[in-house]
């Protein structure tokens, strides 16, 4: 008898078992794949947090100091500068709403990317990063041209003392002694990064002035901006660029069709 019921006793409990498992399991389905709520998703976020700032180590501690911290934020104030600093050479052909410094600088910097990337003998990273640091010095001295009375030398030392200046600003750690370096290579123009980006310098100039023609937007000629780049180019890939651009410019022009041979005749280089 008692054999009896311990096998009545099992055989019913399974019976319930089984009758509750298709309530049970999609519920439990449901607990696993519902979204999470708002509060679920800021306690993750906050444990993360918490996880990255323990990993922190000794080292890393003086990269986020209040000190590092106004030296950046003091650096990129100046550099809103570039942002509001119209280009002198566009203003004084009467050019309606001309492009700022950083503008140049921005364009300058993707034809660095692009201009360099399939060139194994080239480093990438540099060419972009002397794009960003050319000009960055205007963001102090201005932009300055040869038709603004200041001599080569001067305008030369002008700049120099802001990228010092910069260069102190923001000290080692964030990259002030590199962006130095890399300001002064640009400018002695000796290293294949830095001719190519200065044969860069150039010809975003002259797409920016064709673009301007092409609009109609200026009031005086900006032929001087193309006659100003023929024959300085200092590599291959600048001149072909160059010609490339010439050649669809001369396509928008009437009676001008001598444009891209007399351009050609200047390659030259440094």
């Amino acid at each position: 008898t008692v054999i009896y019921l311990v096998s009545l006793f099992v055989v019913v409990v399974a019976a319930a078992a089984a009758a509750f498992a298709p309530a049970t399991v999609p519920s439990l389905v449901f607990q696993l794949h519902r979204r999470p709520s708002q509060q679920s998703c800021r306690n993750f976020a906050s444990h993360v947090e918490i996880n990255n700032i323990n990993k922190m180590s000794d080292q890393d501690a003086p990269n986020i100091s209040s000190s590092s911290a106004k030296s950046a934020i003091d650096f990129l104030t100046l550099t809103t500068n570039l942002k509001t600093t119209k280009r002198t050479g566009w203003i004084r052909q009467g050019v309606r709403q001309p492009e700022s410094v950083a503008d140049h600088m921005y364009r300058m910097t993707l034809m660095a990317m692009i201009s360099s990337f399939s060139r194994s003998q080239l480093d990438t990273n540099k060419c972009i990063k002397l794009a960003l640091v050319h000009d960055l010095a205007e963001a102090k001295v201005g932009d300055i041209t040869p038709h603004c009375g200041v001599s080569d030398g001067d305008k030369y030392e002008m700049e120099l003392n802001t990228m010092n200046q910069i260069s102190q600003m923001l000290g080692p750690s964030l990259a002030g002694e590199e962006i130095l370096s890399l300001w002064k290579e640009y400018e002695e123009g000796t290293t294949e990064e830095a001719k190519l980006v200065k044969d860069l310098d150039k010809l975003e100039m002259i797409l920016q002035a064709m673009e301007y023609e092409n609009e109609g937007c200026h009031e005086e000629s900006l032929e001087g901006f193309f006659e100003s780049t023929k024959g300085k180019w200092r590599t291959e890939l600048g001149f072909r660029w160059a010609e490339e651009i010439v050649s669809r410019r001369r396509l928008r022009k009437k009676d001008d069709g001598n444009v891209t041979k007399n351009y050609a005749e200047g390659k030259g280089g440094d």
